[in-house]
């Protein structure tokens, strides 16, 4: 037999596993609907023993425990057919290469999905399509219309992302930690599986159904469950099928680390994720069932559904540990830890205190809270940062950097305002060193001289707004005022441009009005939905940070990740950089497919990690906040400085080289794939050209800017001001209604 390439590690498992009582007629039934639908003999890829050796029925009957015994055995067939596709399309086309066959395949099985089963169903023409007409037809009655789009896009996903994998597999490349982590939620499958846990346990409800808190329990519940698949299908995947796509490979070939010691990584990030669960679930919560006024129906759903999800990882593990289809010989199971005052009887013998209280997951629980403020950083280390883009300037550069000064004196930006102590946050002086006109030409070049000084203007307020919040509300741990705060400024954006808001009382709200009214003014009103939306997921990610310093808790590394693309405003000027060019023949759903996200999120990162590795010794020693690459990656691995600048300039510099490969590599497959006319292809290579032009902007403003050197920092006194050291912010918090 082959040997293990690596010692399975300590799990972290705080949730008992159990098991459904109605196991063996989901057995018999999946087998015969299996064998019905030609999944079994004949069909190339599985036989019975493969099934049963699989028993997918004994993962579902752990990972849903209490459904009845229909529910069971619906679920249990959805699984064989997602394995069945699996298997199907490894043997079909990633051995072959495909890729023209692989399209065709997976352009048909939309058509199995009808959000009305009115329309009905085109004719199989193999096992995949027949099993999934035959499940969508027994499954989407006793679901919402809101559930169908929200699963048919999930599964929708799970069978479109095959393509990334074949991609990656005839390039041979393997992907860099956070591109993984996005794409693997999309093929991996596990949003598709909560899909099924609302269907078992509870539909959560529509209203918020894409709130924060409700992506971060299912991203966090996903990403635990693909990387935990990924340790235990390592040496099936990678050692016999080829497969790129493991986290164990990307971690191990990213770090230059060994197979063991990726692992290990792989599975500290599975805690990190799990932990990130509860918290999630703990904290933010509460909260969102009072700020949507919740109904006790509502709640309870909600609540149902973070059980089932809970119940799914527990099982999920069981299972790996005994199935056939993975590697886990040698596991280690915890010795079971009973204490008097524990629950006993059936279905209580899972429960481990051991794996609960693993040194390692209670290592990495403390080190989240073991933040050091104002820590003696020195001089932020700049590495070698030369970007394979060329800087382009706007003509209009001294007209913005006026104008935006001007603005900004007249908005009140400059100096205290009596009766708004908040207010003290800037200087002229500091406004002149941060020239936020030199960022809008860089990363817009070719605007107008009117769009460059809006643009301008919006930078010097985004980033007033940014200093802002951490310094009002972060050190006072006010996160009812934060959040307040936050819901006036989402209220002055009006949708009727003509609408009037509340009546801006700070420097804040006045500043923000003012550039809404001018920015929303001209646009219709679709792309004034998507500026709106744009600019809210900044503004509630702002209250995120001052939620993480209430409680001095250092971000899990992929929570971090995605909401920094937020607290940076990555997406709103990069929106702003495609203000003006709307006709140049760009679908908008090209705009949101899963091809020009991942280019979006690859260049919002490599700025977020630019200015994290500049901003170091600002935010770490001067403001004392650990939102910051450097401070996460420095406590998931406990590492020093130097070794998570590294990591983290290693992080840039990969996720460079993969914003060129979806230039050069998958941009022309979208276009080929979606039929798209010469153009429509010059408008996204221009839109391309666009994103090159912000990172380069971007990189060239920090290099320039007063306001990241030590130097500037001791002689603009960074830190907080006296009036909000002193507490002065109460007063501006009674005037305009915010709790003190």
């Amino acid at each position: 037999m082959t040997q293990q390439p690596f010692q399975l590690p300590e799990f972290y498992l705080p949730y008992p596993a159990r098991l459904n009582p109605h196991l063996e007629e989901a057995r018999a039934h999946t087998k015969q609907w299996a064998r019905g639908l030609g999944m079994l003999e004949g069909s190339g890829v599985w036989d019975e023993g493969d099934l049963d050796a699989h028993d997918y029925a004994l993962l579902c009957a752990h990972t849903h425990p209490d459904c009845d015994a229909a529910a069971l055995s619906l679920v249990t067939d959805w699984y064989v057919w997602v394995f069945f596709f699996d298997d199907h399309f490894l043997e079909m086309y990633k051995r072959s290469q495909d890729r023209d066959g692989a399209r065709a395949y997976l352009d048909r099985l939309a058509a199995f999905m009808p959000m009305d089963l009115a329309e009905g169903f085109p004719e199989a023409t193999n096992p995949v399509e027949a099993g999934l007409a035959d499940l969508w037809a027994r499954t989407v009655p006793a679901m919402s219309a809101h559930w169908r789009e929200r699963f048919s896009l999930s599964t929708k996903n799970l069978l479109d992302e095959s393509m990334w994998e074949l991609s990656n597999i005839g390039l041979g490349r393997v992907a860099n930690p956070l591109e993984y982590i996005e794409m693997r939620r999309k093929v991996g499958g596990a949003p598709w599986s909560a899909g099924l846990v609302e269907y078992v346990a509870a539909e959560v409800p529509a209203r918020v159904a894409h709130s924060r808190p409700l992506g971060v329990l299912r991203d966090a519940f996903s990403d635990a469950v693909h990387v935990r698949n990924d340790i235990f299908s390592y040496q099936r995947e990678v050692t016999d099928e080829g497969e790129l796509s493991n986290a164990v490979l990307v971690l191990e070939t990213f770090l230059g680390c060994s197979t063991q010691e990726a692992a290990e990584i792989s599975n500290d990030l599975i805690t990190s994720r799990l932990h990130q669960f509860e918290q999630t679930a703990l904290a933010e919560l509460p909260r969102l069932f009072s700020d949507h006024a919740l109904a006790p129906d509502e709640i309870a759903a909600v609540l149902a559904y973070v059980k089932g999800l809970q119940d799914w990882q527990a099982g999920g593990h069981e299972w790996h540990m005994v199935s056939g289809r993975y590697m886990n010989e040698g596991a280690r199971p915890t010795a079971r830890l009973s204490l008097p005052f524990l629950p006993g009887g059936l279905g209580t013998s899972a429960f481990d205190l051991g794996s609960v209280f693993t040194r390692r997951s209670m290592e990495m629980r403390r080190r989240s809270f073991s933040f050091t403020p104002f820590e003696r950083t020195g001089p932020s280390v700049i590495p070698g940062m030369d970007l394979p883009f060329e800087l382009s300037l706007s003509p209009h550069l001294a007209h913005a950097r006026a104008g935006s000064v001007e603005w900004a004196r007249r908005m009140g930006l400059l100096e205290p305002q009596p009766g708004d102590p908040g207010s003290a946050v800037w200087t002229e002086q500091k406004v002149r060193g941060f020239d936020f006109a030199l960022c809008a030409a860089g990363i817009d070049p070719d605007a107008t001289a009117g769009e460059l000084l809006l643009s301008a203007c919006w930078l010097t307020w985004g980033t007033y707004a940014d200093d802002y919040y951490p310094l009002v509300f972060g050190r006072s741990g006010n996160i009812a005022a934060a959040k307040a705060t936050t819901a006036r400024l989402l209220s002055m954006m009006t949708e009727d441009p003509a609408g009037t808001g509340p009546e801006p009382v700070t420097v804040l709200e006045r500043s923000f009005a003012d550039l809404w009214e001018r920015t929303a003014a001209g646009m219709s009103g679709t792309a004034r939905a998507e500026f709106r939306a744009t600019m809210a997921d900044m503004l509630e990610s702002w209250v995120w940070e001052v939620e993480n310093l209430a409680h001095h808790r250092v971000p899990d590394p992929v929570d971090y990740a995605e909401m920094r693309r937020r607290t940076f405003g990555s997406r709103l000027t990069m929106y702003m950089c495609r203000l003006g060019h709307e006709g140049r023949g760009v679908p908008e759903e090209i705009y949101r497919s899963g091809t020009v996200r991942s280019l979006e999120n690859a260049a919002a990162d490599i700025g977020c990690l630019i200015n994290d590795i500049f901003s170091y010794q600002k935010e770490v020693e001067f403001e004392g906040d650990m939102h910051n690459h450097l401070v996460v990656t420095r406590a998931f691995f406990s590492i020093g400085y130097p070794e998570a600048l590294h990591i983290c300039h290693s992080l840039m510099n990969r996720r460079v080289e993969e914003f060129q490969h979806i230039v050069a590599d998958l941009l022309p497959r979208l276009c080929e794939d979606r039929g798209l006319d010469a153009r429509a292809r010059a408008g996204l290579d221009s839109y391309a050209g666009e994103l090159r032009d912000w990172l380069a902007g971007v990189l060239n403003w920090h290099r320039k800017v007063r306001r990241y050197g030590e130097d500037d920092l001791r002689r603009q006194g960074g830190g907080l001001s006296a009036a909000v050291l002193s507490g002065g912010f109460g007063m501006a918090a009674a005037r305009i209604g915010l709790p003190a």
